[in-house]
């Protein structure tokens, strides 16, 4: 429960406020004795469930629903005096954090809604199965208890409104007059708009500095990013749209900022280092604060993210003059590795209050995030200018709005030599800056190549002696604390490529719906009729066509039966997992904030979805009439996941051996091991248990003793060249998103819209499914009833061809240096193809199942 306002407001307190007493004197005799009540009260209640027919309130009460009304008198109760007081603090404090709702409160506030919900469905269950009420009392029941189910869930999950959209709501009154608009007047204003952002981009204004002007012109730019919704799509802002949830920091004079440093990365190798692997300042030894402390999932452990204090120091409105740092001491082997570096363009990345590190220039209009090291060249003084607004009217504090870099490169032993300080110690935190003569708090070095600090050892191989400062400038800006996220997708693709690449994906739905539509209503539909009108003996003999093989297209696969029902079973274990990940994204429940949080969700949520792949794999095993029922449940838990963490383990081999950031400890490994034998395998029984003890699939014919001879076909229609036109389709109705998909994987790009890619992925299915239907009925009118394998195939082949389009992006896109790097882009891009291969196969592959079993269900067979 966010933000109250209005008649809303009045609606929650009242709900909370009525729930107290209808929980201690109604409800509660269903906990607590009935002696302990008047028996006027007793009465009320017996009226009640007589006269609506509610069959739970009758006495006695059954014990299930006397644990839920349990539940509530314990842990809700409580709640609703919390809520009534947070309501009526809300319109006295509206920027306190804890009663605000995107705080402590939050949580409490979905923990509420989810067990409300938990508890009110076996209740509504029970009450629209009951036989002994009609349908006007089970809708009056319904109109009792539903508004107990919608509160608390709308407390739970309604949406931040302090990110920053009241300011831009407010602004736009502003420039309405506080009126509304029409339609024709609107677009007039977007013309003028239109016209006068024209002239600004003519008369050279740049879009990544952080005046207004340019602030505007970013907003105008993104205008069409900065919506939410599917059919209705509502302006908002891009904190909104990226970070749903996300609420500003307010932060009081001189009270330090903290940053923290993250991966060393570079686009040309993809292999992170830690930044306390670098030739750099020590890091600190004061602890992160609790409210900026992120607590470490498998994701990030996986992924190399480790939140560690920058050597920075940033209080509050506190500007800062050249200040000397530290001084490292490198040379030999070392000073090769950062020369090598330099070499592959690897960029330091930094974080305050959440916003990655920019460099910006103006001159050129393009923002990057870190900051690089130079041509044999290190930067050893950052130029830190941090943005931060500051309204008392609105919020108490200073918001931190941008967060740039300026590097310099300059050689302290030219401005006057280093004196004999303490190697790798922090001289800001020793108080002994004094040892830089070229750094004094009145003055800024600038980048000058006669004073550049060249990556060389002296003369006679001495070590090289390199002295790192910085400085920090503090500047105000009228930039709302929601707009500031504007800048880092400055020149990103707009959402209308998104839209033509899922039109391009229904174009070939439409396509192949229009070839199932004709095959099943008008080819089949005949066909049928034709065969169901058959009278003698001699028309029946003279038959032909897909209704030839009704005694042999459900004959179970003769080669590897074990092997397909395993591959199907994982599919589905895959499948299943990704589209539960897609709709937490899409309810909000991921925050892209949080490092690694989304591929902990894909591993979690693909552990738990054992349970469907054990199911599937054993539903079709015991169809094959197969008894190994054991090894086939093994199979299913440990063939995909044995492959994948195979190849991931050789591959940490080697980045352990190179140093990188992303190469996974001991203890992560064994806690990846123990995920997957004590969970995930377990899960994958207990789909199979019930599985083998469900009723074999039935059949609509019988299969014969001896099978039918196959006649030849031609080579054009039989495997491999059959697959692999089939696989077209299915990898062309999703080609367009993936270059997207991979930009944001390989190439550092934002990734944000989980709606067009749940879109892609369902329309992906939806190729899949129609496409096997068509081969299959092709190749049973050819008397080839071998459909098994081949309509695994025939979709599975799309994960070739991603895996050719991942080559062709790496030939084109990418920059890649070493081999190394090219084996770490192989690897991590043959996971995904098989993945997304065993995800179409199977999709293939049941729709094919059902398919035939439709067909030849609707035919008379003797």
């Amino acid at each position: 429960m966010l933000t109250l306002q209005g008649n809303t407001r009045i609606a929650f307190l009242l709900f909370f406020a009525s729930h107290i007493p209808i929980t201690l004197l109604v409800d509660g005799q269903a906990f607590f004795r009935r002696s302990f009540y008047p028996q006027a009260l007793q009465d009320v209640v017996d009226w009640y469930a007589l006269t609506f027919k509610d069959t739970l309130m009758e006495h006695p009460v059954e014990p299930w629903f006397s644990s839920l009304v349990s539940i509530e008198v314990i842990f809700q109760l409580p709640f609703f005096f919390l809520a009534i007081y947070a309501i009526l603090q809300q319109s006295k404090h509206p920027q306190k954090r804890t009663i605000r709702g995107d705080g402590p409160f939050k949580s409490l506030c979905i923990i509420y809604g989810s067990s409300t919900a938990t508890t009110l469905v076996p209740i509504l269950q029970c009450i629209l199965t009951d036989e002994e009420t009609n349908l006007s009392e089970k809708g009056i029941l319904l109109g009792f208890y539903l508004p107990y189910l919608i509160f608390p869930l709308s407390a739970g999950f309604r949406k931040n409104k302090h990110d920053g959209g009241e300011e831009r709501r407010a602004q736009e009154d502003d420039e309405k007059g506080g009126r509304r608009v029409g339609r024709k007047e609107r677009k007039r204003l977007e013309r003028e708009k239109a016209v006068k952002f024209a002239q600004m981009k003519a008369d050279g204004q740049d879009q990544i500095s952080m005046t207004k002007e340019a602030a505007e012109l970013r907003s105008y730019e993104l205008r069409k990013k900065k919506k939410k919704g599917l059919f209705r799509r509502k302006e908002a802002s891009l904190a909104q749209v990226l970070f749903p949830g996300a609420s500003p920091e307010e932060y009081s004079e001189r009270e330090p900022v903290p940053a923290f440093v993250e991966q060393v990365e570079s686009k040309r190798t993809h292999l992170p280092f830690d930044f306390y692997d670098l030739p750099s300042c020590p890091e600190p030894a004061e602890k992160i604060q609790k409210r900026f402390r992120q607590r470490k999932n498998l994701g990030s452990r996986l992924m190399g993210y480790k939140l560690r204090m920058s050597p920075y120091n940033f209080p509050t409105k506190v500007d800062k003059g050249c200040t000397p740092l530290c001084v490292v001491e490198i040379g030999g082997k070392k000073l090769r590795w950062l020369r090598k570096l330099v070499d592959r363009q690897y960029r330091v990345h930094l974080t305050l209050d959440q916003l990655p590190l920019l460099m910006r220039s103006r001159e050129l209009n393009y923002a990057v995030r870190g900051y690089p090291e130079d041509e044999f060249y290190l930067y050893n003084h950052i130029k830190f200018t941090i943005t931060y607004r500051e309204e008392p009217n609105e919020f108490e504090g200073v918001r931190i709005i941008g967060f740039d870099a300026h590097p310099v490169s300059i050689d302290y032993r030219k401005e006057g030599e280093i004196k004999s300080l303490t190697q790798d110690t922090n001289l800001e935190a020793a108080g002994k800056a004094d040892g830089f003569s070229g750094c004094q708090a009145d003055s800024s070095p600038i980048n000058d190549p006669e004073s550049y600090l060249k990556l060389r050892s002296g003369s006679s191989g001495e070590p090289l002696n390199i002295g790192f400062s910085y400085e920090v400038h503090w500047q105000e800006t009228d930039i709302t604390w929601s707009d500031r996220w504007d800048v880092y997708l400055v020149g990103s693709p707009d959402d209308e490529i998104h839209y033509f690449a899922i039109v391009n994906s229904l174009m070939i739905v439409v396509f192949l719906t229009g070839a199932v539509a004709t095959i099943m209503i008008r080819t089949l539909k005949k066909d049928i009729a034709g065969y169901n009108e058959m009278q003698t003996i001699e028309e029946a003999q003279e038959e032909t066509g897909w209704k030839l093989v009704h005694g042999d297209v459900f004959r179970p696969p003769q080669s590897y039966p074990m092997l397909l029902c395993v591959l199907v079973g994982s599919g589905a274990q895959i499948g299943s997992a990704f589209f539960a990940t897609l709709f937490a994204s899409m309810l909000r429940m991921l925050n892209p904030i949080k490092k690694g949080q989304a591929l902990t969700a894909v591993v979690v949520l693909y552990v738990f979805c054992g349970v469907i792949g054990g199911y599937v794999s054993a539903r079709l095993y015991k169809f094959c009439d197969a008894k190994a029922w054991k090894r086939n449940t093994i199979a299913t838990a440990l063939a995909f996941p044995a492959v994948i963490v195979s190849m991931f383990m050789v591959l940490n081999i080697f980045l352990r051996i190179v140093g990188a950031a992303t190469a996974v400890s001991f203890l992560t490994v064994f806690f990846i091991f123990l995920l997957w034998g004590c969970v995930a395998t377990p899960l994958v029984f207990v789909g199979s248990y019930f599985g083998y003890r469900a009723d074999k699939i039935e059949v609509p014919t019988k299969t014969n003793q001896i099978a039918r001879f196959i006649p030849e076909v031609p080579y054009y229609a039989a495997p491999p060249i059959s697959n692999m036109l089939a696989g077209m389709l299915p990898f062309g109705s999703v080609c367009i998103e993936l270059f997207f998909i991979m930009s944001a994987l390989w190439l550092h790009q934002l990734y944000y819209i989980m709606g067009f890619l749940l879109a892609v992925v369902a329309i992906l299915g939806a190729t899949c499914a129609q496409v096997s239907c068509v081969m299959c009925y092709l190749q049973l009118c050819v008397e080839d009833h071998r459909w098994w394998w081949k309509s695994f195939f025939n979709c599975a082949s799309a994960g070739l061809y991603l895996f050719l389009y991942s080559i062709w992006f790496l030939a084109s896109k990418l920059e890649l240096v070493g081999i190394l790097p090219v084996m770490v882009y192989l690897t991590y891009m043959s996971m995904i193809s098989l993945a997304f291969s065993l995800f179409c196969g199977t999709v293939g592959y049941l729709s094919c199942f059902w398919f035939t079993r439709r067909i030849y269900g609707a035919v008379k067979v003797d």
